[in-house]
């Protein structure tokens, strides 16, 4: 059985400088900890709010480095420095807007202003890559919401197998007959 590769980038300008620390990259790490129970390997990368770099990152993560699933956070807001659902359709074969409408309706459920969130999700290759918006605690509530499909996504595309922790979170695969 081969260990899953996932990867996490943080896409912010300030972190990128090392103006502060990056907690949203971080919070993703240790919300897939609490979910995976299975061996996963992270690729991680905190870049710059640049869509060529963010484009080639992804690439990267996916063509070279073998990730079934890429996460990004930032970078999906209304602000002209917010690219990053460009720099992830530009990259894609096919996208999956059932996530970002999905983790949008989350969303509101907490801050009106989550109608401003332009977070999506598509494929590359074998590959399962989700946008997801910059604050931990918005990273935990899409998460919640949204992952419960990922392991099954990851083996439609035949990817590795991932085993949760259903006491954290139930994923959802077909019963086979």
């Amino acid at each position: 059985m081969s260990i899953a590769k996932i990867g996490i980038i943080t896409v912010s300008d300030r972190a990128s400088a090392g103006v502060y620390e990056d907690l949203s990259g971080k919070a993703i790490i240790d919300t897939l900890n609490e979910y995976l129970t299975s061996d996963w390997e992270e690729v991680y990368e905190v870049i710059p709010d640049e869509q060529a770099i963010i484009e080639s990152t992804i690439i990267d993560m996916v063509d070279n480095q073998d990730c079934c699933l890429v996460v990004t956070t930032g970078g999906t807001g209304p602000a002209k420095r917010d690219v990053t659902p460009e720099a992830t359709e530009a990259v894609c074969d096919r996208m999956m807007p059932g996530f970002g409408e999905l983790m949008r309706a989350e969303s509101l459920k907490f801050v009106p202003t989550a109608i401003l969130s332009r977070q999506t999700a598509g494929l590359r290759a074998s590959s399962l890559i989700i946008n997801l918006p910059g604050k931990p605690k918005s990273i935990r509530e899409c998460l919640d919401a949204v992952f419960p499909a990922v392991p099954y996504c990851i083996d439609l595309m035949e990817g590795p197998y991932l085993v949760c922790n259903e006491e954290v979170i139930k994923p959802f695969r077909p019963k086979k007959k």
